[in-house]
């Protein structure tokens, strides 16, 4: 993106596209550290994305523009610990409704990312990480024992392992390291990012959104250690009367893309 073609500074930016909706953090000035009213704005979004049934895929990245090191985001702003009027809490309301959120998410980390802001990427389904950059959380080194919807998500995602990694060193790790936990979904340079960014958003949109959505479900109960085997098997009878499921049975046998209504 051109600097003249650069939005100013904002709260984060909200794009819908047909089956695409995209949340651009848009502080690049000062790391897209995140203020209390992001936080409000984020939970719009999702709303928002939520209440749009054409949306099947929802990204989340973040505005690098003029930053000599690409920052996705440097965590919450530590001075509004220091309000009276602060909620300690309001921070995780978050990350949570990001995990919940209907569509397939992605997140496309063009930046190193710190603090709370990690679990927004790892609040993500699938996660694509440019070469080079880092994930820090810092919880520890600043006193803090962090909430424990994030702490389970770090667990989900790195293993028991890669979250002790995490908090009981304060230290980086890097995007390779992500990618060895198993954590990302794609990792690129510089010059393939933008393409494996919408490759995976194109397979995700392309997939039975009424499967896509109820698997999401289900999967993520069983990594939060709470399936639910009857909701399971309604979600399955679901799609196997659906309309997608007999849709895509046609594409197979003839051989093209299927069409698919989400119903």
């Amino acid at each position: 993106m051109s600097r003249s073609s650069t939005p100013p500074p904002s709260p984060p930016l909200l794009d819908v596209d047909g089956a695409v909706a995209t949340i651009t953090l848009n502080r690049p000035a000062h790391r897209n550290r995140l203020q209390e009213e992001d936080l409000h704005v984020l939970l719009r979004h999702f709303e928002r994305i939520d209440d749009t049934p054409s949306v099947r895929v929802a990204v989340l990245t973040a505005s690098t523009a003029g930053q000599t090191r690409p920052v996705f985001c440097a965590g919450y702003d530590m001075g509004n610990f220091d309000s009276p009027d602060s909620d300690p809490h309001f921070f995780e309301r978050v990350p949570d409704a990001l995990a919940a959120l209907r569509p397939v998410t992605v997140c496309a980390l063009n930046g190193s990312v710190y603090g709370g802001a990690t679990d927004l990427v790892l609040a993500c389904d699938l996660r694509v990480a440019l070469a080079g950059i880092e994930f820090r959380m810092p919880a520890a080194v600043l006193g803090l024992h962090y909430y424990p919807g994030g702490l389970q998500r770090y667990v989900s995602r790195l293993g028991i392992n890669g979250a002790k990694r995490a908090f009981l060193t304060g230290q980086p790790l890097s995007a390779e390291t992500l990618d060895r936990f198993g954590c990302l979904a794609a990792l690129a340079d510089a010059g393939g990012f933008g393409d494996a960014v919408d490759g995976l958003v194109r397979q995700a949109a392309a997939l039975a959104p009424l499967a896509a959505q109820a698997t999401k479900l289900s999967l993520d109960e069983i990594a939060r250690g709470q399936p639910d085997l009857a909701a399971m098997r309604a979600r399955e009878r679901l799609t196997l009367a659906s309309d997608d499921f007999r849709e895509g049975r046609r594409a197979f046998a003839e051989r093209r893309t299927p069409d698919f209504k989400g119903r």
